[in-house]
C-alpha cells in the first residue's frame, strides 16, 4: 500500500512540475531558514553548560545602596576574601582579574617572541578551576596557581608559543601597560582548548598572588572601587537555597560599609544568566533569540500556508482524478494518504535540499555574523530530533486540508467538472492564508527599516565628541620620558592634527568608578562617578567643549578635575561655573576643579549619560590617540607605524579606529538586524509565491468570466484591475493587522536605547509600498497572461 502511495505520488507531482517546484521552492527556504536559526538559537543556550557543576555557580554583581545606577559584573577587591572568612554557604570562592589586550612575550624562547592576547591575561585563584571544569591535561589540579609566579595555557597558546617543544617550565613575560611592570611567569599546567560556547575567553591564567604587584589598583583593603576587571565567582554548597544568600548579603554590606549610604550591595547571578544578561555584559539578549525562534516559526507556517494555497488551488485540475478514484472503490482515507504521501514527497525533498542550503550558507553565516555555528548530523542528537519533529509538522500542516477537501469531493460532481469554490474551501481561506502570509512578511519588514533606522541614527548622531580619522594606538610602556618622545615623533608626522594620551577613549567599556567627596562635604556623594584619564591635549584632540572653566594644565600626576554636566546637575551645583575652584576628592586623589566640559556620550546610547571626572596621570595612559586629516590618511598611517616601532620595538604595533570601536557597542543589533533582513527576504518570497498561488486559482475561477468581459469590449487594463483590486486589499488587510503588532514590537525593542529614534509614519508608508511593489513583480506575469488570452479558447471549454 505505501509503496503505491509513494509510486502514484511520483507520477503525480512529475506531472505538474511548476506545481511541485514552486512548493519544493517556498518549504526549502523556509526549512533552511529554520535549520540556521534552530542552530543559532542552540549555540547560544549551549554557552556554558558543560560546566558539571553549572547549576550552584554564580557570579557576585553589585549596585549601588541607591539602586540608581543598576547592576555592575566588577566587585571591591576584599569581596572574595570576605565571604571565604564571614560565610560558610559557600562550598569555593574565586576571584579572577582579566586585562585584556595584555602585551606577552615568550623571552626565553629562541625567537624571544612577542604576542598581543586580544581576550587578554587572567589572574585566577586556584579555586576558579574547581568551580569551572576546564580540563587540565598536564599538571596537578590540586597545586594549579597555589604558588606565586606559576601559570596555565592551553594547548593553542603552549604550540603558538613554543612550538613542539615542551612548555612545561617554559616562562611567558607579562608587561603592566600601565606602569610598564613586567613579572614572569613559569608555566606548570595545560588546559584543553576550551569550547566555543563559553564566556571565558582567556587562554593564559596567572597566579592571583602576584596581582598587587602587577597592578596595585586591586588593593586588598578597598571596599569603594569596582572594575569590570575583577570578578568574584561562588559555587554554593549542594543544598544551600539562593533565597538564603540573598536575605544574608544586606548585613554583608552593613558591616563593611558600616551602616553609611556610601557603598555597595550585592547580589548573586546565576551561572546560566551571565551570557544573556546585557545589561551587565552579556553578549545575546534572550528576547532576541526568542525572536528569532518565533521568525522561525513564522517563516514554516507561511510555507505551509503556500501549500494549502497552492495545493487547493490545484483541486480543479485534480476533480476527475478524484471522481474516477471514487467510483473505482477508492475510499476517503485512502485518497487522503495519497495526497499526505505526496506531501510527504515534497516535504522530504525540501528538507534534504533545506538541510544543504543551510550547511552551504553555514560558512558565510558564521563569517559574517562572528559565529561558529556548526551543523553535524551524526554526532548532533538535538538536530537530527528536531529535525524529524521539523519534518512530520511540515507534511501534516501542509497537507491534512488539501488531502480532506480532496478526499470529500462528490464523484458525481468531480466527474462531471462542476466543481466550484464551494468545494475546495473558496476564496476566503486562500484569501485568510495570504493575509497571514503578508501580515508576518510586513511585520519583518518594519522591523527591518526600525532596526536600520536607529542604527543610521547610532552612526550618525553627534555624540559630543570627534570619532572620524582617530587613529587608536597601544601605548605599552607609562615611562614619562618614552611618551615624550613618541608624541614628538607623532607630531611631526604630516597630516597629524593632534595626539592625546590617556586611558580611555571618551566612549568606551573599560570605566572606572569610585564615590566623589566634593567641596567641603564630609561624607561621599550616594552616587558613583565615572573618570577618565587623559593629558592635556585629551580635550582638544576629540573636540570635547569647555562650558565653564579652563582645560587641565600638563602635569604627571592628577590634581586638576574637569567635570561634565551631568557630575554638576548630581551634585546639586546651581551653574558649572560655581563649581571652578571647588576641592574634590575621588578614588582617594584629592584635586581641584577647573573646568565643566559640555556632556558627552561616554557609553553606547543604549546608557544615559554618567557622571564623568577627566583626570591627568601618565601611570595611566595605555592608549593613544592620533587625530589624522582625513586627505592624508595613508601616508599618515605608515608613517604612524614607523615612529610607533621606533618607540616600543620589543612590541607588537596593532591599531584600530575610534569609529570602529563604537561601532562595536552595536555588534548585536547589527547581527539582529542582519538576520532580520535576511528572513525578511524569505519570508517575501514565501509570500510572493502564496499570492501567485491565488492568482492562479483566481485565474482557473474567473476563466469564462475573462472571456465574456474581452468580448463585451473589456481593455486589457480592467482585467488587470480585476486581478489588482484582489490582492490590494489582502494586502491592505495585511498591513492593518501588521502595523500596530509591529509597533509594539519595535517600540519596546527601541526601550533598550537610552537615544532613540522614533518610529514614524514614513517607515509604515516605506513598508507598504515595498510590499505592494514585490507582489505586483510576483503577480504580473500570471495576471497579464490571463488578460491577454484569447477569449474564444476560454469560452469554447463551456
Amino acid at each position: 500500500m505505501l509503496k503505491n502511495y509513494f509510486l502514484t505520488a511520483f507520477r503525480n507531482l512529475k506531472r505538474r512540475k511548476a506545481y511541485t517546484l514552486v512548493n519544493i521552492t517556498g518549504l526549502t527556504l523556509g526549512i533552511s531558514a529554520a535549520i540556521l536559526i534552530f542552530s543559532l538559537v542552540k549555540y547560544h543556550l549551549s554557552f556554558d553548560d558543560f560546566h558539571q557543576q553549572k547549576d550552584r555557580i554564580y557570579r557576585v554583581v553589585t549596585e549601588e545602596k541607591t539602586g540608581k545606577t543598576g547592576c555592575g559584573a566588577g566587585v571591591p577587591p576584599p569581596l572574595g576574601k570576605a565571604f571565604r572568612e564571614d560565610y560558610a554557604f559557600a562550598e569555593k570562592v574565586a576571584r579572577i582579574a582579566t586585562f585584556g589586550d595584555l602585551p606577552v612575550a615568550a623571552p626565553f624562547s629562541g625567537d624571544g617572541l612577542k604576542f598581543q592576547e586580544e581576550h587578554g591575561v587572567s589572574f585566577a585563584e586556584p579555586d576558579f578551576f574547581s568551580i569551572f571544569n576546564f580540563p587540565l591535561l598536564r599538571g596537578d589540579q590540586q597545586t594549579i596557581l597555589t604558588e606565586p609566579n606559576t601559570a596555565i595555557v592551553t594547548e593553542r597558546i603552549a604550540q603558538k608559543y613554543f612550538g613542539d617543544a615542551d612548555p612545561i617550565g617554559q616562562v611567558i613575560r607579562l608587561t603592566n601597560r600601565f606602569d610598564n611592570t613586567r613579572l614572569d611567569f613559569r608555566i606548570t599546567g595545560i588546559l584543553r582548548d576550551l569550547p566555543v560556547n563559553t564566556d571565558r575567553k582567556q587562554e593564559i591564567y596567572v597566579s592571583y598572588d602576584n596581582l598587587d604587584a602587577f597592578h596595585g589598583s586591586f588593593d586588598d583593603t578597598n571596599w569603594y572601587q569596582t572594575s569590570s576587571i575583577l570578578q568574584c565567582y561562588v559555587l554554593l554548597k549542594p543544598g544551600v537555597a539562593l533565597g538564603t544568600v540573598d536575605n544574608m548579603l544586606p548585613a554583608f554590606s552593613e558591616k563593611y560599609y558600616n551602616r553609611s549610604r556610601a557603598g555597595f550591595h550585592f547580589s548573586f547571578q546565576p551561572l546560566r544568566d551571565i551570557h544573556f544578561n546585557t545589561e551587565i555584559d552579556g553578549k545575546v539578549d534572550k528576547q532576541n533569540l526568542l525572536a528569532l525562534a518565533f521568525i522561525g516559526l513564522f517563516l514554516i507556517i507561511t510555507a505551509c500556508m503556500n501549500f494549502v494555497n497552492l495545493a487547493t488551488a490545484q483541486a480543479l485540475g485534480r476533480s476527475k482524478e478524484i471522481g474516477v478514484r471514487k467510483v473505482l472503490g477508492g475510499r476517503r482515507a485512502q485518497l487522503f494518504w495519497q495526497f499526505i504521501a505526496e506531501t510527504a514527497v515534497i516535504a522530504t525533498a525540501a528538507l534534504v535540499l533545506g538541510l544543504i542550503l543551510a550547511q552551504l550558507a553555514l560558512p558565510a553565516v558564521n563569517h559574517y555574523f562572528g559565529l561558529q555555528l556548526n551543523i553535524d548530523l551524526l554526532h548532533d542528537a538535538q538536530l537530527l530530533a528536531f529535525l524529524a519533529v521539523l519534518l512530520l509538522v511540515v507534511i501534516f500542516l501542509s497537507g491534512s486540508y488539501p488531502g480532506l477537501v480532496l478526499a470529500g469531493f462528490q464523484p458525481v460532481v468531480a466527474l462531471r467538472g462542476k466543481l466550484t469554490q464551494k468545494h475546495i474551501g473558496g476564496f476566503p481561506l486562500r484569501k485568510g492564508l495570504v493575509v497571514a502570509q503578508f501580515a508576518i512578511s510586513q511585520l519583518l519588514i518594519i522591523g527591518t527599516l526600525v532596526i536600520a533606522h536607529q542604527m543610521r541614527f547610532a552612526k550618525q548622531a553627534d555624540m559630543g565628541f570627534h570619532k572620524e580619522a582617530v587613529v587608536m594606538l597601544q601605548v605599552p610602556v607609562r615611562e614619562s620620558a618614552t611618551v615624550s618622545t613618541l608624541r614628538g615623533r607623532l607630531a611631526q608626522i604630516s597630516g597629524v592634527e593632534d595626539v592625546s594620551f590617556f586611558a580611555e577613549e571618551p566612549a568606551g567599556n573599560e570605566t572606572y568608578s569610585a564615590r566623589i567627596i566634593y567641596g567641603g562635604r564630609s561624607n561621599p556623594e550616594n552616587f558613583d562617578i565615572y573618570y577618565k584619564a587623559g593629558d592635556d591635549r585629551y580635550v582638544p584632540t576629540f573636540g570635547l567643549q569647555l562650558v565653564a572653566g579652563r582645560n587641565m594644565f600638563p602635569s604627571d600626576t592628577g590634581r586638576e578635575f574637569l567635570l561634565n554636566e551631568t557630575a554638576v546637575k548630581k551634585l546639586d551645583v546651581p551653574s558649572p561655573e560655581k563649581a571652578i575652584g571647588q576641592p574634590v576628592r575621588i578614588n582617594g586623589r584629592k584635586g581641584t576643579v577647573v573646568g565643566v566640559v559640555k556632556d558627552f556620550h561616554n557609553k553606547s546610547f543604549h546608557d544615559a549619560i554618567n557622571p564623568l571626572c577627566i583626570i591627568t596621570g601618565i601611570n595611566w595612559y595605555g592608549r593613544c590617540a592620533v587625530r589624522i586629516h582625513a586627505g592624508s590618511l595613508k601616508p599618515a598611517l605608515a608613517a604612524i607605524e614607523e615612529a610607533w616601532n621606533a618607540s616600543f620595538p620589543d612590541h607588537v604595533y596593532k591599531y584600530d579606529f575610534l569609529d570602529e570601536r563604537i561601532g562595536r557597542f552595536y555588534q548585536e543589533d547589527r547581527m539582529l538586524l542582519n538576520l532580520v533582513q535576511v528572513f525578511a527576504f524569505i519570508a517575501i518570497v514565501i509570500g510572493c509565491l502564496g499570492l501567485y498561488g491565488l492568482v492562479s486559482f483566481m485565474a482557473a475561477q474567473k476563466n469564462k468570466e475573462v472571456g465574456i468581459r474581452k468580448v463585451l469590449g473589456a481593455s486589457v487594463r480592467s482585467i488587470l484591475w480585476l486581478f489588482g483590486r484582489e490582492f490590494t486589499w489582502l494586502l491592505l488587510i495585511a498591513f492593518v493587522l501588521a502595523a500596530p503588532l509591529a509597533w509594539w514590537v519595535m517600540n519596546n525593542w527601541l526601550q533598550n536605547f537610552a537615544y532613540r529614534v522614533e518610529i514614524g509614519a514614513g517607515i509604515f508608508g516605506l513598508a507598504i509600498l515595498i510590499t505592494f511593489v514585490v507582489a505586483v513583480m510576483s503577480v504580473g506575469y500570471r495576471s497579464v497572461k490571463t488578460a491577454l488570452m484569447d477569449p474564444v479558447r476560454s469560452l469554447r471549454t463551456e
